[in-house]
């Protein structure tokens, strides 16, 4: 996974929260009211996010996808290469058959 490309979707989403907010927080009702205010920001952000943000989300997602598949390949080969020295020890004439 690219850092740039988790960060730059974080960035991303964090302002499609923080502006909408902001906005809100200039009108005298959500200043008293807050957290109405929050949750308003919040659907507004997943709104944009859902409609702005793919290609960003796309590029974190397959980083994430493509790290988790090289650390599970080489961990089958790591388990492999335990259970062949397991096997090897085990039975020697095993090692001269092969």
């Amino acid at each position: 996974m690219k850092a740039r490309s988790a960060i730059l979707y974080t960035v991303l989403r964090l302002l499609a929260f923080l502006v909408p907010f902001g906005i809100l927080m200039l009108f005298p009702v959500f200043r008293e009211l807050y957290w109405l205010a929050a949750i308003f920001a919040a659907l507004i952000g997943l709104s944009l996010s859902l409609l702005f943000l793919r290609r960003p989300l796309d590029d974190v997602s397959s980083g994430l996808a493509e790290r988790r598949e090289r650390a599970r390949v080489s961990e089958s080969v790591k388990d492999e290469q335990i259970e062949d020295a397991a096997a090897d020890a085990a039975n020697p004439s095993h090692r001269d058959a092969s």
